[in-house]
């Protein structure tokens, strides 16, 4: 393997690990306030959509892109109106959201748009197009240096660079600022904070938003900057690989960049090898493109050592009179 080929895989896995990565900081969130959601499909797959149909209907993927955010954050307050304030099973609600948006999304796309429960192609101005940093193409002979300057950090769209930025943002706003160690606090024992004067419902609330904010940008990559347009179901589980890459990470977000770029390496090694010989066998492509899969059921099988949820997630709170 030569090293422009190393160059295109580690290329491939930024592009394929940022949508994993957004909606696993999503549910970072999400969960370190103690409300499970696994939910981060639907949403992912309704932010898909919309951002499509929008950007298809307008040419302005910035239209697109808040549509996308809009759509991920109405479903994220419908989990927080059943999860927090009825204090409903959040992991029911999160089921019905995933069969919600699996289900409205091809059928509004067939209503609009009379394609087989698809979007119109985007081109142009309706997509997310990639952003060429400062003397990328004068570096790009240098050996070595030039082309990871010009094809690994440069030439990726908006939403990369946005993923990326989020991981140290996360990190900061939950270790070492005041809200964050209130939230934090409510996903270990919420009864204190109430205690101590804080709005337990407030917080959560704002938890399960910002997860809708980031499924939003989640999907939204999915459909206007990964792929140009919207297809059936096609997060393809990447909110279930999400959810496994947060356990493996044990809900801290530079441990979650490590295991989204692990899974992104296997989906872009399945991508570019259909058929690999290993000891005398050929493995089908089937078995290479089920490679994230594969390591999902691995790390829930829970072969990556023990990993501690917060003690309050799941749990409603029912506040003390």
């Amino acid at each position: 393997m030569d090293f422009a080929t190393i160059l295109q895989i580690l290329d491939s896995t930024v592009r394929l690990a940022t949508p994993l990565l957004l909606a696993c900081l999503a549910g970072l969130f999400s969960e370190r306030a103690g409300i499970f959601d696994i939910g981060l499909e639907g949403k992912m797959l309704a932010a898909a959509f919309f951002s499509a149909a929008l950007a298809a209907i307008t040419g302005n993927v910035w239209i697109g892109l808040l549509a996308g955010i809009g759509a991920s954050v109405v479903l994220a307050i419908i989990h927080g109106l059943a999860s927090i304030t009825f204090r409903g099973n959040q992991l029911i609600s999160g089921v019905a959201i995933n069969f919600l948006a699996a289900g409205l999304t091809v059928l509004i796309a067939q209503d609009w748009f009379s394609q087989g429960g698809r979007t119109p192609s985007l081109a142009g101005d309706a997509r997310f197009g990639p952003l060429e940093w400062p003397l990328a193409g004068a570096l790009e002979g240098i050996p070595v240096f030039g082309p990871i300057y010009a094809e690994l950090i440069s030439g990726h769209t908006f939403l990369v660079y946005i993923a990326i930025l989020a991981v140290p943002t996360s990190w900061w706003v939950l270790f070492r600022s005041r809200f964050g160690l209130r939230l934090r606090a409510v996903g270990e024992n919420p009864g204190a904070v109430d205690t101590a004067g804080i709005s337990v419902v407030r917080l959560r609330y704002t938890a399960v938003l910002i997860c809708g904010l980031l499924c939003g940008l989640a999907g939204a990559y999915l459909a206007t900057g990964l792929a140009a347009g919207f297809v059936k179901d096609m997060s393809a589980g990447r909110g279930f690989i999400a959810l496994a890459a947060l356990i493996f990470a044990k809900w801290r977000p530079w441990y979650a960049l490590s295991a989204c770029l692990l899974f992104g390496l296997l989906e872009a090694i399945g991508n570019r090898y259909q058929n690999i010989e290993l000891i005398g066998i050929t493995l089908p492509v089937q078995f290479m493109q089920a490679l994230p899969y594969i390591l999902t059921v691995v790390i829930l099988a829970g072969f990556v050592g023990k990993a501690i949820p917060p003690r309050a997630g799941g749990e409603p709170y029912v506040k003390e009179r």
